[in-house]
C-alpha cells in the first residue's frame, strides 16, 4: 500500500503538477533529512485540490500507524488530485551523453523529480558512464518545448566519479503553464565496480547488480535492486565491501524496498512499505512504518522493526532483535541470541542456539527447539516449547545455560523436556484447581495447593538439580512431558514452519518499476456511495476504505449473512492428541468474484490456525457492490477450538 501523499501527487514515473510558484522546504523524519518534492502556492480550484491531497495523505499515514499491513499485493491508490485530460497531447525531449571515468568510482545523481534506472556495463567495456534522460510535459504546445529546454541537466566527470544533477524549470511568469505536469526518467549505465548515490525527491529507483556501495533515497517511490557490493573486490575495484562496513543505505518515505543480496551492512527504512531482502553478509537495520519485513539470511547483528507488519527471517548467525506492533514473527534457524516482541501476533521459532527473550501481548508462542536460556511471555496466548540443550556433561546429563521462565496470563503452557535434563522445576497455576498442572509420572512432581487463593504449586528436582525452570500461568493449564512422548507433533510443526518460511521467502512479490514511456495520469475516481447508506459520512468512510485498503470493512455479523458456502474447520488430529485448544482469530478478505482469502493470523495456535485457514479458503460469499461496482470486503472471524 502507499502511504505517501507526496508520491501520489508526483506519480510512480516521476510526475509533477505545478501552479504559479515552486520552492523547496525541509522535512526531518526518523533521523533522515529529506526535502519535500514540491511546496506549491495555489489559488481557487487548485488550492482545493491540494487540500484534498493533503487530507488523503494524512489519512494514509494515520492508517499505516494504526493498522497492520496485510500480505496482499500493494493496492493501486487513485490519485486524489484531478488530473488533466489524458487525451491532451504530450511534448517530449531526450538528453543523452557519455562521460569517461575510471573503475571503482562513484555516480552521484540528484534530481527534484524523476524515476531512476541504473544498470552495469557489459564486462570488458571501457570505463564510462552513459546516461539518457527522457522528459515529457502536457503543457500547452506553445510553451511546452520551451519548458523542456529550460530543464536543467548538469553533468561532470571528476577524480571521484560522475555527478548528474537534474532540476525542473521555474515556470513563474508563465500563467498558461499553470497545472502543467512533467514526467522525468533517468536511465544510466555505469562500470560494474561503481558505487551509486541517488537522491530523487519523487520517483522509483531500480538498479541491477552494483559492484560497489549503494546509497539510494526517494521521497515516496519504490526501491528495487539486484545484488549490492558483491563484485568490487573480485573485479579489482577500489571499494572494500566487507562485513562491518555500510554497503547499502536505502530510504523511501512510503514505497517498498526489495533487495536481492548485500555483501556487507544494510540500512533500510520505509515509512510504510514492505522490506524484502535476500541474503545480508553483514549487519542489518531494517525499519518500516507498518509493512512486512522478510530476510532470507543475516550474517551479522540484526535490528528489525515494523509498526504493524509481519517479520520473517530464514536464518541468522548473530544477535537478532525484532519488534512489531502487532504482526507475526517467524524464524527458522538462529545461531545466536534472540530478542523478539510483538504487540499482538504470534511467535514461531524453529531453533535458537543462544539466549532467547520472546514476548507477545496476545498471540501464542511456539519454540520447537530451545538450546539456551529462554524467557517467554504472552498475555493472552499459549506457549509450547521443546527444551533440548546442546551436548551432555560427563555424567550424561544436559543443563540449561541459566535460569529460564515461561509465563502466560490465560493460556496453556506445554513444555517438553529431555529425560536427562538436570534442572529445578517450579510450576504455578494461580487459579483453577488441582488438575491444572499435568505431568508425566516419571517427573515425580511435588504438589502443593495454596489455601485461600486457589493457586496450585508443583516442584521437582530432576537428575540432581540445576538451573531453575519456572512456569507460570494465571488461568491456563501447565503440561510437562518428555521429548520422546510427542515426536510426531514436533516434527509436524517443524515441517509446517519450514514450508511457511519457504513460501514467504521464495514467493516474494515482485515490485515492478516501469521505465518505458510515461504512463497516462490515472483518472480520478468519482465519489461512490453505497445504495444501502444514504448518510454522506458513511459514504466517504467506504470511499476511503476502498481507496486505501482495496475494499470496505464489515463486522462479522454483517459479513456472515452474505456467505453462501462456509464449511467448518476440521479439528487437527495432532492437536487433539496433544490437548491443544483455544481461539483462532483471522483477518479475512472477500474478493470481488466472491472468493475468501486469509490476510493475517491475528491470534491462535499454529496447528489450529492452519486448520482454520484451510477452511476459510473454501468459503464463498455473494459478491458485494458499491454503486453497482463490485468491491472487496474485509472482516475478522474467530474460531473456538475446544475439546469436550
Amino acid at each position: 500500500m502507499c502511504v505517501c501523499g507526496v508520491r501520489r501527487l508526483c506519480g510512480r514515473l516521476g510526475r509533477a503538477n505545478f501552479s504559479s510558484e515552486l520552492r523547496g522546504c525541509g522535512v526531518q523524519r526518523s533521523g533522515f533529512k529529506q526535502r519535500c518534492s514540491t511546496n506549491i502556492e495555489m489559488n481557487g480550484r487548485n488550492k482545493i485540490r491540494m487540500i484534498a491531497a493533503a487530507v488523503v495523505g494524512a489519512f494514509a499515514l494515520l492508517s499505516a500507524s494504526l493498522t497492520a499491513a496485510t500480505e496482499h499485493e500493494p493496492t493501486v491508490v487513485v490519485e486524489p488530485v484531478t488530473p488533466g485530460d489524458p487525451t491532451v497531447p504530450r511534448v517530449s525531449a531526450e538528453r543523452a551523453g557519455t562521460l569517461s571515468t575510471g573503475e571503482g568510482l562513484t555516480l552521484r545523481l540528484v534530481a527534484d523529480l524523476g524515476s531512476v534506472k541504473i544498470v552495469a556495463l557489459a564486462p570488458g567495456s571501457a570505463p564510462e558512464v552513459r546516461y539518457k534522460v527522457h522528459l515529457e510535459t502536457d503543457a500547452p504546445a506553445a510553451i511546452a518545448q520551451h519548458l523542456l529546454e529550460q530543464y536543467s541537466l548538469k553533468t561532470k566527470a571528476g577524480a571521484n566519479g560522475v555527478e548528474i544533477n537534474g532540476a525542473l524549470p521555474k515556470i513563474s511568469g508563465h500563467s498558461e503553464a499553470a497545472g502543467a505536469q512533467f514526467w522525468i526518467q533517468f536511465e544510466i549505465a555505469v562500470p560494474q565496480s561503481y558505487s551509486v548515490v541517488v537522491d530523487t525527491q519523487a520517483g522509483d529507483i531500480e538498479t541491477k547488480d552494483i559492484g560497489g556501495t549503494a546509497m539510494l533515497s526517494t521521497q515516496g517511490g519504490n526501491i528495487r535492486t539486484g545484488s549490492i557490493g558483491g563484485g568490487a573486490a573480485s573485479r579489482g575495484g577500489l571499494h572494500a565491501v566487507v562485513m562491518g562496513h555500510l554497503t547499502a543505505k536505502l530510504l523511501t518515505e512510503g514505497g517498498h524496498i526489495q533487495v536481492q543480496d548485500v555483501s556487507g551492512d544494510l540500512n533500510a527504512f520505509t515509512a510504510g512499505g514492505h522490506i524484502v531482502v535476500g541474503n545480508i553478509g553483514g549487519d542489518a537495520s531494517l525499519h518500516s512504518g507498518g509493512g512486512h519485513i522478510r530476510a532470507g539470511s543475516i550474517d551479522g547483528r540484526a535490528d528489525l522493526q515494523t509498526d504493524g507488519g509481519n517479520i520473517t527471517v530464514g536464518k541468522a548467525s548473530n544477535f537478532v532483535a525484532v519488534h512489531t506492533g502487532g504482526g507475526q514473527i517467524d524464524f527458522g534457524e538462529v545461531r545466536g541470541s534472540v530478542r523478539a516482541q510483538t504487540g499482538g501476533g504470534g511467535i514461531r521459532i524453529m531453533y535458537v542456539s543462544g539466549p532467547m527473550q520472546v514476548q507477545s501481548s496476545a498471540g501464542s508462542i511456539c519454540l520447537t527447539r530451545v538450546a539456551g536460556t529462554v524467557q517467554a511471555a504472552t498475555v493472552g496466548g499459549s506457549i509450547r516449547a521443546w527444551i533440548s540443550p546442546d551436548g551432555p556433561s560427563s555424567n550424561g546429563a544436559v543443563h540449561l545455560a541459566g535460569a529460564s521462565q515461561f509465563t502466560s496470563a490465560n493460556g496453556d503452557i506445554i513444555v517438553f523436556l529431555p529425560r536427562n535434563l538436570a534442572a529445578d522445576i517450579d510450576a504455578i497455576v494461580e487459579s483453577g484447581g488441582a488438575k491444572r498442572i499435568q505431568a508425566d509420572p516419571a517427573l515425580e512432581l511435588n504438589y502443593k495447593t495454596m489455601v485461600g487463593d486457589g493457586a496450585l504449586h508443583a516442584m521437582a528436582t530432576l537428575n540432581g538439580g540445576g538451573a531453575p525452570l519456572k512456569i507460570r500461568t494465571t488461568g491456563g493449564t501447565i503440561k510437562l512431558q518428555f521429548l520422546d512422548s510427542e515426536t510426531g507433533l514436533r516434527e509436524a510443526l517443524i515441517r509446517d514452519q519450514q514450508q511457511r518460511l519457504t513460501e514467504r521467502l521464495n514467493g516474494i512479490p515482485v515490485i515492478n518499476a516501469t521505465f518505458a514511456s510515461a504512463e497516462k495520469p490515472a483518472a480520478a475516481e468519482e465519489a461512490r456511495t453505497p445504495e444501502a447508506k444514504a448518510d454522506w459520512v458513511d459514504g466517504w468512510v467506504d470511499k476511503f476504505d476502498i481507496l486505501f485498503y482495496g475494499g470496505i470493512r464489515e463486522d462479522w455479523e454483517t459479513f456472515q449473512k452474505q456467505l453462501i458456502n462456509s464449511p467448518r474447520p476440521v479439528y487437527p488430529v495432532i492437536a487433539r492428541k496433544a490437548g491443544v485448544q483455544g481461539m483462532v482469530k483471522l483477518q479475512i478478505r472477500a474478493t470481488k468474484d466472491g472468493r475468501v482469502t486469509v490476510e493475517k493470523l491475528i491470534e491462535g495456535e499454529p496447528a489450529l490456525a492452519d486448520a482454520a485457514i484451510a477452511s476459510v479458503k473454501q468459503w464463498r460469499i455473494k459478491p458485494v457492490t458499491v454503486n453497482g461496482q463490485p468491491v472487496g470486503v474485509i472482516s475478522t472471524v474467530t474460531f473456538n477450538f475446544q475439546l469436550h
